[in-house]
Order: C-alpha cells, then structure tokens, then sequence
C-alpha cells in the first residue's frame, strides 16, 4: 500500500489531542489495525470512522479501551442480529407469496 493513501498516528494524536498509547492500546484490542513504515505508524483512511467514534466514547463519556472493546463487540452483533432478521423477513416473504 501506498504511504500517501495512509494516515499518521502522530497527525491525528495531534489532531484529536489524544496520547500514542490510546491508538496501541485500540490496537493491541484487535480494534485497529496499525501498519508501521520507517518507524511512524499508520492506519487505513477506512478507519477514520470508527476511530472518531471510539475518540468520542473515550473523551466525552470516560469509557476506557477495554469499554470500547465491549461496546464494539455489542454492535458488531447488534449488526449481524439485524443482517440475519432481514434476511429471515425476506425467506419468510418467498412462503407467504
């Protein structure tokens, strides 16, 4: 991958006045992915999204790293729960047609 499609840790720790740590914990959690080149660490632009939630989580309402852990693992299954009663709604629909 190309280092300009990436984004410097040190930018956003910067940029959301947050410590180096936050991300390596984040990391060492299995919530971001983290590529190193040259000794600076990077993640994908894919994961802004998901950072800026964890970012909010952790500065507005105090959760640490291990309550974002949990917390994402909840809405990663609340998702899966709503992909698998949409697609039962929708074999349910082929029987009542």
């Amino acid at each position: 991958m190309n280092i300009e499609n990436l984004i410097a840790i040190p930018a956003l720790c910067t940029h959301y006045k947050v410590e180096l740590s936050f991300f390596n914990n984040l990391s060492e959690m299995g919530l971001l992915e983290i590529k190193t080149i040259e000794e600076t660490q990077y993640i994908h632009p894919d994961a802004i999204y998901e950072i800026e939630k964890m970012i909010r989580m952790h500065q507005e309402l105090e959760v640490n790293t291990a309550g974002i852990d949990v917390v994402f693992n909840l809405l990663q299954k609340i998702e899966d729960l709503q992909n698998e009663l949409i697609s039962t709604k929708n074999r349910l629909r082929l029987y009542e047609n």
